[in-house]
Parts: structure tokens; C-alpha cells; sequence
């Protein structure tokens, strides 16, 4: 009763802190997902503009994916990518935030999951990624498209 109270209050919370208007520029219901080999996106283009998927307003669409799939689509993205010298390098989901309105959740509210990407050097680059509407997926700067 009370988990279910508090599960109400929160999201009301979040349903009045949302806009209407969706703040995120990159969405495009026309893009395909690239495909899929030996666990991976097979990711073929460079990101043009250096706000995608460091901004919020920019972040990368994986698109129409349920929090039960996560972690997979996610994978699938990190896979295709090395760092600039080809190197493989470890991320972590570091915290859930920005919410918008979608029309792919029950709730009407999407959020944006932020990840901290590690390259072996010690530097760190954070990604903002969504799982509720698509887009492009693309290398996004300070990354290499990892080849097959």
C-alpha cells in the first residue's frame, strides 16, 4: 500500500515537472537501427554535430526499447565503438534524469539514461542515451567505429 502510494506520488511528480513540448532535437521516426552482427550495432556514420550524445537535447535514440532491454540495446550500441586509438574501454549507467514526454511509455514520460564510458587512459566522456524515441544511430566525436 504504501510502495504503491509512493509509486503514485512520484509520478505525479514526474508527469507536472514535464513539459508538453519535447526538448530533443535529433528524434526521427523514420531512421532504421543498424544491424546487428556478432553482438553489436554495426554503426556506419560519424556524428556531424559535437552535441550529439554529450547533450541532452542531443542524446543518442535507440529508440522503442523497454527498461527490461536495457542493457542489451546498450551493449549492442558500446560494441560498435572503440576509442580514438581502437581501443575497447568499459561504461556504466551513472544516472537516470531528464524527463521528457513520449508516446512509447504508459506514463506519457520518457528519461534519458546518462552512462560514463572509461577509456583505458583514465578519461572519461559521459553520453546521454534514449530508449524511448529513434534516431540516427551514430559514432558519436572522440570515438572510432569499431571495424567488422
Amino acid at each position: 500500500m504504501i510502495k504503491n502510494a509512493i509509486y503514485l506520488l512520484f509520478s505525479f511528480f514526474i508527469i507536472g515537472c514535464v513539459s508538453t513540448k519535447s526538448t530533443l532535437k535529433n528524434v526521427d521516426y523514420k531512421a532504421t537501427k543498424p544491424k546487428i552482427e556478432k553482438g553489436k550495432y554495426v554503426i556506419t556514420e560519424y556524428a556531424n554535430d559535437p552535441k550529439y550524445g554529450y547533450n541532452k537535447e542531443y542524446p543518442i535514440n535507440i529508440g522503442f526499447a523497454n527498461l527490461h532491454s536495457e542493457e542489451y540495446f546498450v551493449k549492442l550500441f558500446f560494441n560498435g565503438l572503440t576509442n580514438p586509438e581502437g581501443d575497447i574501454f568499459s561504461y556504466e549507467k551513472i544516472e537516470t534524469c531528464c524527463p521528457f514526454p513520449s508516446n512509447h511509455n504508459k506514463m506519457g514520460v520518457g528519461l534519458l539514461h546518462k552512462y560514463r564510458v572509461t577509456f583505458n587512459n583514465g578519461t572519461t566522456k559521459d553520453l546521454y542515451i534514449n530508449l524511448y524515441e529513434k534516431g540516427e544511430i551514430l559514432c558519436p566525436n572522440g570515438f572510432k567505429i569499431l571495424a567488422n
